[in-house]
């Protein structure tokens, strides 16, 4: 039992026995009132009082002390209740994950917590009574401790990033809060650190800047890091006055490959070049993907235009020896533009501009060689600029068509449908042919708000035939690779159709089959989104790429068009014609129609019929015209 309590107890007692002492001389006192002698009654009743006051005072004087060991006792309570919170405190800074160090006020560590011990690899024991700088990495400079010192003085907090040593010697990065603790008079009684290791956070860090600067199948430098390196080679060239060349290499045909083969083959073939390149160069030549099938190269030593020739003619011969992929001996030949320094440009970014110029005239001049910049191919770099600053304007002054093609049923030879086409009527240059202005409009993006735009003028003539008596089952719309890409295309369609009062079951939306099968699975989630409006879906081109069935069959598509490219050879190519018949039977079987484009002849026409092909438009059929020159009567019979 503890003193406090025994003097609790020694109170009550002697309460008690003043209670009892008290009510026994009142008890007396009475009596005396009752003695028949006048005098003694007088002296009893004086030594009453006297003895009653006496034993009033000590009653309240022991009371006094019962009410003050009373309150020490809801001291000892509240003490209890703060052992409580204590016992809550230490199991969070035993358990935290962060680690956690308590100095006293002369900097010699008191406390760790178990996190401390984990991420140090020290035990308690032996940091015990040590200075935090037991810990130091020796990264740091003297001028950082002393700033931070300056700071947690000032504001009595300091947080930063700080590097230290575990007690295996490795050194490793920190999240880290010091806050000084003072006491009542405001003096320093503990300093505290809490602190996480960051080192996954580092490693994500520079994985994330190697993804940020490299291509993520080759491992080379992207674009970004090739420029920046240029700028670089450009910089020390410049003060050491010598000269530099840049090549941007294209790779002929591959897309081919990858049609035919499959992506995994095409990736696994530029790897193959790409390794197969930097084993060709030694020290002073960057290599690098800049996307897709293009590459570029910087040697930055190298003067003469000559020089510059000799490389790319190297680069060609080297990847003239086949590449063994998946059992596939596949052959690759490639197309150099080359730009030099100071002669062509000054800064990387023309040199850049300059070589896919050349690069394109080297494509143009049928591919498998090089071509050195000149200025002519600046006007052609020039005009396609023009090209595309006044596509933008014709879409503002609505110098844009769209015209009309007509879709008949084979068997019937009945009109049932038309595809809507854009076509660009120039202030000067009259009707601008698709294949001068639609590539550009690929090129620079216009391309989405082509399509956007075509989509609302074809669903207002829709509109217009029904309310003219006009019956026709569908109009369809091309969509570009970008515009599908977007994720806002749902929308975009949602709002035409609202905007112009079209009923969706007469918009059908043709998609290419390259623009489905570059990400199948978002894909498959943007045209399941696009039928929960009820419009039709038609793969276009189909046959030109790489299409996995069990994909396919997952598509929510109704049609599938034969690119006029196998329509082209028929009833006579072998090849073609087992192309087509191939397409008609895979549509059916899964329950699709099947179109042709490009029917030019009736003997085409008759072989698509004689397989059961359902649809088909050409030009035997009838050219694309504005919607005021369909002739709806017309419907040329297929003997």
């Amino acid at each position: 039992m503890s003193a406090t309590y025994r003097d609790a107890l020694r109170a009550a007692l002697l309460y008690l026995v003043l209670a009892v002492l008290w009510v026994s001389l009142s008890g007396f006192a009475l009596n005396s009132f009752f003695d028949d002698s006048a005098e003694a009654l007088h002296w009893q009743t004086i030594n009453g009082y006297i003895w009653l006051l006496l034993s009033a005072g000590i009653i309240f004087i022991a009371r006094t002390r019962l009410f003050r060991c009373l309150g020490i006792g809801a001291q000892l309570a509240e003490r209890s209740a703060d052992r409580e919170r204590l016992r809550q405190a230490a199991a969070v800074f035993d358990c935290t994950r962060e680690g956690v160090l308590v100095t006293n006020e002369k900097g010699l560590i008191v406390h760790v917590n178990r996190a401390f011990m984990q991420i140090t690899g020290y035990q308690r024991e032996e940091v015990m009574g040590q200075q935090p700088s037991l810990f130091k990495s020796g990264r740091h400079p003297a001028s950082f401790y002393q700033a931070m010192f300056k700071t947690l003085n000032s504001v009595g907090e300091w947080s930063g990033e700080i590097w230290n040593r575990r007690k295996s010697g490795e050194i490793y990065p920190q999240w880290q809060t010091i806050r000084i603790v003072r006491d009542d008079d405001g003096r320093v009684s503990q300093y505290v650190a809490v602190f996480s290791d960051i080192s996954a956070i580092k490693n994500s860090e520079n994985v994330l800047t190697h993804l940020a600067h490299h291509d993520p199948l080759t491992d080379l430098p992207n674009r970004l890091l090739f420029t920046d390196r240029a700028e670089q080679a450009l910089a020390s060239a410049q003060t050491h006055k010598r000269g530099c060349a840049l090549l941007m290499l294209d790779l002929d045909h591959f897309k081919m490959i990858n049609d035919s083969l499959g992506h995994n083959v095409g990736d696994r073939l530029l790897k193959a070049v790409a390794a197969r390149l930097q084993a060709l160069f030694g020290p002073g030549i960057t290599l690098a993907r800049l996307g897709g099938d293009e590459f570029a190269v910087l040697s930055e030593s190298c003067p003469q235009p000559g020089q510059a020739a000799a490389l790319a003619q190297r680069i060609i011969d080297a990847l003239k020896e086949p590449f063994g992929i998946d059992g596939h001996e596949l052959f690759i030949n490639a197309s150099i533009g080359i730009s030099l320094f100071p002669s062509d440009a000054l800064s990387a970014e023309q040199l850049l501009r300059n070589a896919d110029a050349a690069l394109f005239k080297a494509k143009s001049s049928g591919r498998n060689g090089y071509a050195l910049y000149t200025e002519e191919l600046t006007a052609h770099a020039q005009q396609r600029v023009e090209i595309a600053f006044e596509l933008r304007r014709a879409l503002e002054q609505q110098e844009l068509r769209v015209y009309y093609q007509p879709v008949h049923d084979l068997k019937t030879s009945r009109l049932i449908g038309v595809e809507a086409l854009v076509r660009w009527q120039h202030p000067q240059r009259g009707l601008v042919s698709p294949a001068e202005f639609i590539p550009i409009a690929e090129r620079t993006g216009l391309i989405a708000e082509i399509d956007a735009w075509v989509m609302q003028q074809a669903c207002l003539q829709m509109c217009r035939w029904q309310q003219a008596g006009v019956v026709l089952s569908f109009v369809a719309v091309n969509v570009s690779s970008r515009l599908f890409a977007r994720r806002e295309l749902y929308q975009q369609v949602a709002q035409v159709l609202r905007d112009t009062g079209l009923d969706p079951a007469y918009l059908e939306l043709e998609v290419t089959e390259s623009a489905v099968m570059d990400d199948p699975e978002v894909a498959l989630e943007q045209m399941h989104r696009l039928r929960e409006l009820g419009i039709r879906l038609a793969i276009d081109d189909f046959g030109t790429g790489y299409s996995s069935l069990l994909r396919l069959k997952r598509l929510p598509v109704q049609k599938l068009k034969i690119d006029q490219g196998f329509v082209a050879g028929l009833p006579g190519d072998e090849d073609d014609a087992a192309i087509v018949r191939v397409i008609i039977a895979l549509a059916q079987s899964m329950g699709m129609q099947v179109h042709a484009e490009g029917i030019e002849q009736v003997e085409q026409a008759s072989f698509l019929l004689e397989h059961d092909c359902d649809l088909g438009q050409g030009y035997w059929f009838a050219r694309p015209m504005p919607a005021a020159q369909l002739d709806w009567a017309r419907a040329p019979h297929i003997g």
